[in-house]
């Protein structure tokens, strides 16, 4: 009878230990903690997953840590990634799974001065100097612009950015990328008096899917109800931290965790970030796009970035998500 008792206890400690190993959650971010990540940062500061019954680490991603790759060496358990390292990662046989969009609209423009030549039709671009990330998703969409304006890379000049602003403040290159939402109030301000424009890719047909979060299939098939606890928590808490109601909450919890960011681009930061979480009053934070994902394969194919289809819509799963 004391033995039976024993084992009784033992399989309770370990049934504990397992539920608990399940709801020991890593999230690694696609970059630092910054406006971009604020829903991510809500949701863990103000309770969201511990209130699911989660226990998260939100971890700052960055140039040196790849949140593919963390979840397929078992390092972490979602992430975020956009739209172009998803692509490449399935044709290269990534068994990982979208289960929710945070960007509805890609921040991704170039900013350039109102003093240069306007930019009214793609034809514009010809002869100008253009910043781009060699290898980042906004070398593969203006090579895109060029093709749907019969240009070629001998009708411009492509200069090579880093993280570094200064080529575009003195006036080395006349458009430079910028995520809208986060470099763009930053350049905004350096240029001071300076009057600026952006070129909107997406004012020319462009609907290139942005940053996502993601998992493995194996953990969508193994642990389906953690899957949906987390897609819940975390999209309510961006659901909050996108509502003007809560603007004071999410502006200090910013600041707690970008402190080099002055206070006024924080808030411009916030507010453009919110257009692109949720555009209108009845858009549904989280919701995947996917006559956009199919676009950004059919332009990865063309652009070579891709050798063969992926069929992207496959590894789509907003099943998770609720209904805001």
């Amino acid at each position: 009878m004391l033995k039976k008792i024993w084992l009784m206890a033992a399989a309770i400690v370990i049934m504990s230990l397992s539920a608990h190993a399940e709801d020991k959650i890593n999230y690694r971010l696609k970059w630092l903690f910054n406006t971009s990540a604020v829903g991510d940062l809500y949701a863990d500061s103000e309770g969201f997953f511990k209130r699911s019954g989660l226990d998260v680490s939100v971890k700052a991603g960055g140039p040196e840590r790849d949140a593919i790759r963390e979840i397929e060496l078992g390092h972490a358990d979602f992430g975020v990634a956009s739209a172009d390292q998803v692509i490449r990662a399935v044709s290269k046989g990534s068994p990982i799974i979208v289960i929710a969009q945070l960007f509805q609209i890609n921040p991704l423009q170039w900013i350039y001065r109102a003093a240069k030549p306007p930019i009214k039709t793609l034809a514009d671009l010809k002869g100008r100097v253009i910043g781009i990330t060699y290898g980042g998703n906004d070398e593969i969409i203006m090579r895109t612009l060029l093709s749907k304006a019969s240009l070629t890379e001998r009708d411009v000049k492509f200069y090579s950015v880093r993280y570094d602003y200064t080529p575009f403040y003195q006036d080395k290159t006349e458009l430079w990328p910028v995520y809208r939402n986060a470099q763009g109030p930053i350049l905004e301000d350096k240029l001071g008096k300076e009057a600026f424009r952006y070129f909107n890719p997406a004012d020319f047909g462009i609907r290139f899917a942005a940053n996502s979060v993601i998992t493995s299939a194996r953990m969508l098939k193994e642990h389906p109800e953690t899957v949906k606890k987390f897609a819940n928590a975390l999209l309510s808490g961006w659901q909050s931290a996108v509502d003007p109601v809560n603007t004071a909450k999410a502006l200090k919890i910013l600041e707690q965790s970008d402190r080099d960011t002055p206070s006024g681009i924080r808030e411009k930061q916030l507010a453009l970030t919110r257009e692109i979480v949720k555009p209108e009053p009845a858009s549904i934070v989280g919701k995947i796009d996917i006559p956009a994902w199919t676009q950004t394969e059919k332009i990865m194919l063309d652009q070579k970035q891709i050798s063969k289809p992926v069929f992207i819509e496959k590894v789509l799963s907003d099943a998770t998500i609720p209904n805001h």
